[in-house]
């Protein structure tokens, strides 16, 4: 089956993994996403500009319930970035890495888009890990707004109402 036969919201779903927050005031938590319904989950930070140095760390972490049971580093190796003025920064920019659980772009001083997109089977399935978070810890002593959300796809079955990615 095609999916240029179904509308987006039918074999995707947008969830917010934390809502617009001075990241400077702790860690950022995600909430916990569901990937048993998915084939791909991108995890996005939009944040705007902060201070030079400040530069948040993208964290991805894999668990076995929705309440981060077992969490461990969910290891991945690109992150693609929109750095600078969003409304003329058009395209995405394509960094990699060793494989690791952490990316951190010198995007401190500029408006921001980053973007990590991983797999179900990046996953430790074989010990039942299902759930992905994505999380900023405290960006350091100076304000930097930001907001974070999960574009889940490759929904295994398309339906007018996609199910739950929480659960």
């Amino acid at each position: 089956m095609s999916d240029f036969n179904h509308e987006f919201l039918e074999i995707a779903d947008i969830v917010p993994a934390f809502v617009p927050v001075d990241m400077q005031t702790g860690t950022n938590n995600g909430i916990w996403i569901a990937m048993k319904n998915v084939t791909r989950l991108v995890c996005v930070l939009f944040k705007a500009a902060g201070t030079v140095g400040d530069n948040p760390v993208i964290t991805l972490q894999q668990a076995t319930g929705n309440a981060g049971a077992g969490a461990k580093a969910l290891p991945f190796t690109r992150a693609r970035t929109k750095i600078g003025p969003i409304a003329s920064t058009p395209q995405w920019s394509i960094a990699t890495q060793s494989a690791a659980n952490t990316y951190t772009p010198t995007s401190a001083a500029s408006q921001a888009m980053i973007a990590v997109e991983v797999q179900a089977t990046d996953l430790d399935l074989t010990n039942g890990y299902a759930f992905v978070q994505l999380s900023i810890p405290d960006t350091g002593t100076n304000a930097q707004l930001g907001a974070a959300f999960y574009i889940a796809y490759g929904l295994r079955y398309p339906q007018n109402i996609t199910p739950s990615s929480l659960t």
